[in-house]
């Protein structure tokens, strides 16, 4: 279990969200931090407020992120037309970002989303060329 609290800055929009979104979206950050502890998490509050998970400080080297809209979420994986999908999870229509609408926990909590989420972290280690990688930092881009 992650012991990583949430930035205030995201909090202070988190909480005006629905009880239900809250508690999704708590639960999977936390099965993301699960699966990668030393990820660098980079927050954003654009068309929804989104935290972003990164081997590095930019968001080019992410490999997923939370979006929460008004009414849902979803996982969102940065290089998502690329990563090996063979149950077909993955929907959109991007050049790279494809995502998994969140409605329950069993919606990624179970053994393909798993291998989706670790296959983006790999993808995303081989990609970047920087010998030295930050880790486990919170870097809010949210202007309050």
């Amino acid at each position: 279990m992650s012991k990583r609290t949430i930035h205030p800055d995201f909090l202070n929009h988190l909480k005006h969200k629905d009880q239900s979104l809250i508690d999704l979206y708590t639960d999977l950050r936390e099965y993301v931090l699960e699966m990668h502890p030393k990820s660098n998490e980079l927050l954003y509050h654009t068309h929804a407020l989104t935290s972003l998970y990164t081997v590095l400080e930019k968001m080019g080297d992410g490999f997923c992120m939370i979006p929460i809209y008004t009414n849902h979420l979803n996982l969102g994986f940065n290089k998502g037309t690329v990563i090996n999908d063979p149950k077909k999870l993955l929907q959109g229509t991007g050049k790279w970002i494809r995502h998994i609408p969140i409605k329950t926990k069993s919606d990624y909590r179970n053994k393909d989303v798993e291998t989706l989420i670790k296959s983006a972290i790999d993808l995303a280690l081989e990609d970047t060329t920087a010998k030295y990688i930050n880790q486990g930092l919170i870097i809010s881009k949210i202007k309050n």
